[in-house]
């Protein structure tokens, strides 16, 4: 069964912004799907550059962190782009929703306002 993949509003707004410096991110994006994402949840195959972002309240879905995604603008820099996305796994869905793109020289760390006002709708 083949992921299905969402962009929240937030997550299309940065990527709007970042593309304006970055013109590959959308082929980026599909190649960073198709190389990292699928293989990690669809195929169970272990990827050093993705991982739960711990310390969230919610187990369900998963959120994580991709720290290796190769931006073909930035070139020279393969993986280590600084490029970071932040987005929810539904295990039992097989669904992905996009929450956050930055590139690490911007801004340090993911947006936890967002975060916790992602999260906040799955908490009971």
């Amino acid at each position: 069964m083949t992921i299905k993949i969402d962009f929240l509003p937030g997550f299309e707004k940065d990527l709007k912004r970042l593309k304006k410096k970055y013109r590959s991110l959308d082929s980026d994006i599909e190649t960073f799907i198709e190389s990292s994402l699928r293989p990690c949840h669809e195929l169970k195959e272990e990827q050093v550059g993705i991982f739960q972002i711990p310390g969230l309240k919610i187990e369900h879905p998963k959120i994580c962190k991709a720290k290796k995604f190769a931006c073909e603008c930035m070139k020279g820099t393969g993986v280590k782009s600084g490029i970071r996305i932040i987005y929810a796994y539904f295990e039992q869905e097989n669904k992905v929703e996009f929450i956050e793109i930055y590139y690490k020289g911007d801004k340090k760390d993911e947006d936890k306002e967002r975060l916790k006002a992602y999260c906040r709708q799955f908490l009971r």
